[in-house]
Parts: C-alpha cells; sequence; structure tokens
C-alpha cells in the first residue's frame, strides 16, 4: 500500500474547470448556448480554467483528415471569438498532450465493464450493430474521465447528455482513491443550469437542435447572416396562442418555451424577466426582437471565427502555446499516479 508521505499527499484541490468539444463540424446556437458561453463565464479569479478541442473523442468515428485539422482549428476559433482569452485559460488540442491516453489506459483498468455496459451514450450510438462499433467508442468515458482527473479539475460544466459520464468519472476517481489508499483524485464537481443548458429545434421543440438535423431551418449555425436568422426564427415552429406572462404558461408548449429560453439566455435575463417583458405578445412580435438579439450577438462571434481561420497559424500558435501550460498540470500529476500504481519511470 501507499507510504504516509504519499497518502497525505494533494489532499485539498485548486478549484480548477475542465470541459471540452469534439470537433466533429457544423457548430450551432446549441453550441453556444449549451457550452462555450458558460465556459467563458466560468473565466473567473474563483477557478483555473481549461478547455480543450477533444479530438481523439473524435475520432471513434471515421473523420476525414483534412476536415479534422479544420475543424479543431474551428472549435478553436469559436472558443476565441466567444470570449475565451488564451491568456486567462488553457485552451489547446487533446491529441497535443499525450498523458491524456497515458492516463486513460490507467483508467481502463480501473473502471469496471458493467460499468460501460450501462454508458447510453455507446447503445445510443452504437445501436443494433454494436459488435462491429469501434472499441474507442465503448471505453471513451475513460478517456474522458482522464481528461478531466489528469488536471485534478474540481467542477465541470456539462450538459444533460453527459452527467452520465462525469458519474463515471466520479466513481473511478473514488475507486481509484480506494484501491491504492490514498487521497490523489478529486471527486469532480459536475455544474449543471444556465438558462439554455438545452437548445431545441427550431421546427420541433422536443428535440435538441443538432447539426445532424435534415432540415437546415431546424437549427441556427454559428455562421448564419443576419438574413438567415432572421428567416429562420421567422419560419421556426410556435402556436397560435400569445406569449405568457408567468412561466406556467409555457407548460405543454414546447416550442414556445424553446425560443423564450433562447432569447433569455441570450439576452442574460431569468425566464422571469423575460415573460414579463414580452408576455402577451404575439409570435408575430416576439420573433423580430429575438431575431435581433441573436444577430447583436452572433455576429461579432462569426467574423472574428472567420477571421481568425483565415490565419491558422495563428490558431496553432495558440494552441501549442496551450498544450505546453497544460503539459506543465498533466506531466507532474500522471508521474504522480504511476508512481503509486508502480510504474518505474525512466529518471
Amino acid at each position: 500500500m501507499i507510504d504516509q508521505d504519499k497518502k497525505s499527499s494533494f489532499k485539498t484541490f485548486e478549484k480548477r474547470v475542465f470541459s471540452g468539444v469534439q470537433p466533429t463540424g457544423g457548430l450551432t446556437l446549441g453550441n453556444y448556448l449549451g457550452a462555450v458561453k458558460r465556459f467563458v463565464e466560468m473565466q473567473s479569479k474563483e477557478y483555473e480554467t481549461i478547455y480543450c478541442v477533444v479530438d481523439q473523442h473524435a475520432i471513434t468515428a471515421w473523420q476525414n483528415p483534412i476536415e479534422l485539422k479544420q475543424n479543431t482549428r474551428q472549435i478553436a476559433a469559436f472558443f476565441i471569438a466567444a470570449g475565451i482569452d488564451p491568456n486567462s485559460s488553457i485552451l489547446f488540442n487533446q491529441s497535443a498532450v499525450a498523458e491524456h491516453a497515458q492516463l486513460a489506459w490507467v483508467f481502463n483498468c480501473v473502471a469496471r465493464m458493467g460499468w460501460m455496459q450501462r454508458m447510453t451514450q455507446f447503445k445510443d450510438k452504437a445501436g443494433k450493430n454494436a459488435q462491429n462499433a469501434a472499441l474507442g467508442l465503448f471505453a471513451y468515458p475513460a478517456l474522458m474521465a482522464a481528461d478531466i482527473l489528469l488536471y485534478h479539475a474540481t467542477h465541470v460544466p456539462v450538459g444533460d447528455d453527459q452527467k452520465q459520464h462525469l458519474e463515471l468519472t466520479r466513481d473511478i476517481a473514488i475507486k481509484f482513491n480506494h484501491d491504492y489508499d490514498i487521497d490523489f483524485f478529486p471527486v469532480t464537481e459536475p455544474v449543471i443550469g444556465g438558462t439554455a443548458s438545452r437548445v431545441m429545434s427550431l421546427r420541433d421543440g422536443t428535440k435538441k437542435m443538432s447539426k445532424s438535423d435534415p432540415s437546415d431551418l431546424s437549427r441556427i449555425n454559428m455562421g448564419d447572416d443576419a438574413d438567415t436568422i432572421f428567416l429562420k426564427f421567422k419560419k421556426a415552429k410556435t402556436d397560435a396562442e400569445a406569449l405568457p406572462s408567468e412561466i406556467d404558461g409555457l407548460k405543454n408548449r414546447p416550442e414556445a418555451e424553446n425560443l423564450v429560453t433562447i432569447y433569455s439566455a441570450l439576452s442574460e435575463q431569468s425566464m422571469d424577466r423575460t415573460l414579463q417583458e414580452v408576455g402577451g405578445k404575439q409570435f408575430s412580435e416576439f420573433k423580430p426582437i429575438l431575431a435581433e438579439c441573436a444577430v447583436e450577438i452572433l455576429s461579432p462571434i462569426s467574423r472574428e471565427m472567420t477571421r481568425l481561420m483565415q490565419n491558422a497559424d495563428e490558431i496553432d500558435t495558440i494552441l501549442a502555446s496551450g498544450a505546453k501550460r497544460a503539459r506543465e498540470i498533466a506531466g507532474p500529476i500522471l508521474d504522480k499516479t504511476y508512481d503509486i500504481v508502480g510504474m518505474l519511470k525512466p529518471k
């Protein structure tokens, strides 16, 4: 077992945030409101913030290599344009820090098969063809745990679809600490919430906004121009009733609730405050207000993304610098992990 000096190490954990986004292309308003806007808000003196383009997760499904590189830069550009400051936060791509994969192997040996088999995302993505799915698709929750715990992250902003994976991360941390009788990995806390943690389709308020929806009218793309944004909100599915003045009035009105949620998130106000403002209005009045707000927020982000994508060297330099800073944290934690497990490393 671990000696007392090792057991007493790392008992207190610095407040540190980690999160990542896959570079699979097709960025939407849902990616902004559900993830990156929250990342920006968590940049503060209270937390050290580490944000990652998780390109290793992306290849659990086959990716065109040229497109993967371009999509990785696009996510980085999106982060920066939306307000992630690469001087304040650490921003890098996952594959540039080899310690992610190295710690993932240790966690593959900590996690139990039964835990992995309960992961609903694998069942959803593999479907009836599970025997032909990539092993990486099955095992990637262990890599996700490594992404987080490699930095001793104490907080992770997650959406509803990732809560189960974070629970697995917590289970892995607890089991590792128990197996080696040491308080080494933090039991990471999820940060769930925000007005629009889940943005729904403009054509069906019961389905999540997605780049894979056949109808482009179902989503606001981060590259859409002002005219397109106005058109899509104009054509967004609604009902015949006026907007209510209280939240209870949105019950069983998923499309209405979705548009109010989007407006509230973009204008950074509560749903209650929004309904006080727009209650009683018909959708023909509300939709132009919503569209104007969206254009005001999204257009500068889109313009800066375009500028950055035309300067790939600038993005690559930022990612390389971030990877170096990430390794300064990750390296000692991996070394300590190897020492705890009993692996010899060259001096």
